[in-house]
């Protein structure tokens, strides 16, 4: 039995991830790329796991006494920032994925995985919100669900296996909550 208790938010940071290779390689967002076609309107310039975590608070007494299949408690949310020191239209878009198991109250795991994804958007100023929290996070959203499968199978339980994000109706879902928010 799962549950899931999605957020979606769009917010900026002041730091940026380290990696050897310079994303200032990239054509920049309006710019034609070397072929004279115009940049594409989404490109995925790498992912990679930022933060990945799994812990069993209960070893060893939980494998010993674990005699049917924990539920398990989902959330999920989604976050957006433009990248510092890049071109406008380069973000870093996260999958923040935490799944908690339990059998009664006694806790099996907790797994907790960040996966993130640099992207270069060159769509209309209308159009970055959605595409970065609907069409980024689709992209990498089977990547997250084979590491979150992975972890727990390798930890010593069933696999958490997610079933397919709707994120279409998880952004409009946030953007009418904020507007009743807004309104009230």
């Amino acid at each position: 039995c799962s549950t899931l208790k999605p957020l979606a938010r769009l917010c900026r940071a002041t730091t940026s991830p380290k990696r050897n290779s310079s994303m200032s390689d990239q054509p920049a967002p309006s710019s034609p790329i070397p072929n004279g076609q115009p940049a594409p309107p989404l490109q995925l310039n790498t992912q990679y796991t930022k933060d990945l975590s799994f812990e069993v608070p209960g070893a060893p007494e939980i494998y010993l006494s674990l005699r049917e299949q924990p539920r398990v408690d989902l959330s999920l949310d989604v976050q957006a920032r433009q990248v510092p020191g890049q071109p406008a239209g380069v973000f870093e878009v996260s999958l923040q994925i935490r799944a908690d198991a339990k059998i009664r109250e006694t806790s099996c795991f907790i797994a907790e995985l960040v996966y993130c994804g640099i992207f270069t958007l060159n769509v209309p100023q209308e159009h970055v919100e959605p595409v970065l929290l609907v069409e980024c996070p689709r992209l990498l959203f089977p990547f997250a669900r084979n590491i979150l499968a992975d972890v727990t199978r390798d930890g010593g339980f069933p696999p958490v296996l997610l079933n397919p994000i709707d994120f279409v109706a998880l952004w409009q879902s946030r953007r009418g909550q904020a507007q009743q928010v807004g309104t009230a």
